[in-house]
């Protein structure tokens, strides 16, 4: 079985700007490396033998930055939605677009999240194999720029209505399935927002949940960015 992952950097980065205008948020460094690259990394370690990465905003930067992923010891494939669509996807739209070049399970994370210790490991895709969720989320503390959270944990299930709610991480494990049964509605190269489909496979009970607090920050301005390349600095 080939391990497959999606990694999502088609985004604008508005927040990120002015360092977002030159260049796609994903391929900025952050102590010493670009963004995706210690996905890149973390996933080639993990036994993934390819990644989707989905552009749209700067997209013509991403493959001499890197390569058919060779470098990093897997295979990368792009998913120009700039190119055939105009723009970007958002996260439903991107996954349903990407589905044909990704397996029956796959890995999922945001290309502007910087969580070094999260491990992509080959057991917890396997227990999510035998599981029979359609969906697999990981959840962390909320920070300070969204202090309400997304969804609560109840017996390893994500829920909605959960008095103590936390932050999706971005990170996350899917089956075809979830894309095949539950975006439907959705035409290949339309638009579209993930939220809709999550809550979808919540009603079925059949979103997974876990806590993860091995560290996570979303780095979506230039003041995180730097917060971080100091953190580096001073752990040098």
């Amino acid at each position: 079985m080939t391990l497959t992952a999606l990694i999502l950097a088609a985004g604008r980065g508005e927040r990120m700007r002015p360092l977002s205008d030159r260049t796609p948020k994903p391929l900025l460094s952050v102590q010493g490396r670009r963004l995706i690259e210690w996905h890149l990394d973390a996933l080639s370690r993990a036994g993934v033998a390819r990644v989707v990465v989905n552009t749209a905003w700067l997209e013509e930067q991403f493959e001499p930055a890197l390569g058919d992923g060779s470098h990093y010891g897997l295979e990368i494939i792009y998913s120009h939605e700039g190119r055939d669509h105009g723009g970007a996807l958002e996260t439903a739209g991107g996954m349903k677009k990407a589905l044909p070049l990704l397996g029956e399970t796959f890995w999922v994370v945001s290309g502007d999240v910087f969580t070094p210790k999260f491990t992509f490991d080959k057991a917890e895709l396997l227990k999510f194999e035998n599981s029979g969720q359609l969906g697999k989320l990981w959840l962390t503390d909320n920070p300070p720029h969204h202090p309400g959270g997304d969804f609560g944990i109840r017996d390893g299930l994500a829920t909605r209505d959960a008095e103590e709610k936390y932050t999706w991480t971005s990170l996350g494990l899917f089956r075809r399935a979830f894309v095949e049964e539950l975006m439907t509605d959705l035409p290949a190269g339309t638009k579209a927002p993930l939220r809709p489909y999550l809550d979808a496979a919540i009603s079925r009970r059949a979103l997974g949940a876990e806590y993860w607090g091995g560290g996570w920050t979303d780095v979506g301005t230039p003041d995180r960015l730097k917060s971080l390349d100091e953190q580096g600095e001073r752990r040098a």
